[in-house]
């Protein structure tokens, strides 16, 4: 049990209140008291707050009924706006959306450098100018949440982006220097599990998402809530070694996973087998197509290869549902069953294995997502806290 002050109950209260009016879309005060189990006062006290700050709104919901027709609160989803980046190596992906989660503005620039200071050029004018977009709503953008394709820690700090080859970088800071909104960083597979979580799998309490794109990255989500491990570093299983003394990694390590089962390592393989320097994903569908032969083999040789790992993963978390995020699978109808049928283990057990089909939408997806949480501040809940 906690012991709290008046202020916090107060706190604990909106939280679970918002809450509660995200999750239902639309909600009466009575039927609140119902779900949350506080009295019509508190109710009250709290959502004639909540509706002078803007966050929520009232209508009137048609009915046929004799009587007055209810009034039903609902969260204002113009009251401002999160902006999600997903910072890849060729490109970065940017998209803005409402309280709600629904995009508002997406954009996608290519990116031809690796120079770290350019590319916080490059972050600051497109924050901006989506700042200058949202000027309209009360609070305007809220905040900014920056998924990254390397380790960062608890403090959000990087330690290590292997494609940029980044060593201790704080873009959190160096950004904040120069735009005053509030800016965080966060692994890129760690948000696609949050959106994953968030959109498709919601009542799904264990669930772990693998993306296997320009190297490999896991996201685990326990119990609603983001596993990071004890410096923030959890679910690098890309650097698994599977082969002892295999490829070199960048990482440093030798035989590293996602060497092996990554959609850049596959490509980088079948381009030399075909000779074919710019191999792109349209090619290798149509060579699957076609049957070709060498593609095929290599197609057969990358899902032992996830396998391996997954089989790994599976013994090490024992996941209630394991999304697979790749594009390359998705053109190979048979993979999940594949990858399943090699999973031969009597101590390997899970509930399910899905391909996800938020694809490359996933990491700004959960960036936007996470960060409306923090900004309506749903985290807290009176089922979870015991207070007095």
């Amino acid at each position: 049990m906690i012991t709290a002050d008046g202020a916090f109950i107060k706190k604990i209260n909106r939280s679970l209140i918002l809450s509660k009016i995200n999750e239902n879309g639309l909600i009466s005060r009575a039927d609140l008291s119902k779900i949350t189990g506080l009295n019509k006062a508190t109710i009250s006290v709290q959502v004639a707050r909540l509706l002078e700050e803007e966050l929520i709104i009232e209508t009137r919901q048609e009915h046929n009924v004799v009587g007055r027709r209810p009034i039903m609160l609902s969260i204002n989803q113009e009251a401002g706006f999160v902006l999600g980046i997903d910072l890849d190596k060729h490109e970065i992906q940017y998209t803005v959306s409402d309280l709600l989660g629904n995009p508002v503005y997406s954009y996608t620039n290519k990116l031809e450098t690796d120079n770290y200071e350019e590319i916080v050029q490059i972050l600051i004018k497109q924050i901006k100018a989506y700042m200058a977009k949202c000027t309209h709503s009360r609070y305007g953008l809220i905040s900014v949440m920056i998924g990254v394709h390397g380790t960062v820690n608890k403090n959000e700090s990087i330690l290590f982006i292997p494609k940029f080859q980044w060593h201790h970088k704080d873009l959190k800071t160096d950004l904040e220097k120069e735009i005053n909104i509030f800016i965080s960083v966060e692994n890129n597979a760690n948000l696609s599990a949050y959106a994953e979580n968030v959109y498709r799998h919601d009542k799904s309490d264990h669930l772990l998402t693998l993306i296997l794109s320009s190297g490999i990255g896991t996201g685990i989500m326990i119990d609603g809530k983001l596993e990071k491990g004890y410096h923030g570093y959890a679910g690098e299983m890309g650097h698994m070694i599977i082969f002892p003394d295999g490829k070199l990694c960048e990482c440093g390590n030798l035989g590293c996973w996602e060497g092996y089962a990554s959609e850049t390592s596959f490509l980088e393989q079948l381009a030399r087998s075909l000779n074919n320097p710019n191999l792109s994903l349209n090619d290798v569908q149509k060579l699957l197509a076609d049957k070709n032969i060498i593609t095929c083999k290599q197609m057969d040789q990358f899902i032992k290869n996830i396998s391996i790992g997954v089989n790994n993963i599976i013994n090490l978390y024992n996941p209630e549902t394991l999304v697979i995020n790749s594009e390359l699978l998705r053109l190979y109808p048979d993979a999940v069953e594949e990858i399943k049928s090699n999973l031969v283990s009597s101590v390997s057990q899970y509930r399910e294995i899905v391909l996800s089909d938020l694809g490359k939408k996933a990491c700004v997806m959960g960036a936007c997502a996470l960060a409306i949480q923090h900004f309506l501040d749903i985290s807290l809940s009176l089922e979870e806290k015991e207070v007095n």
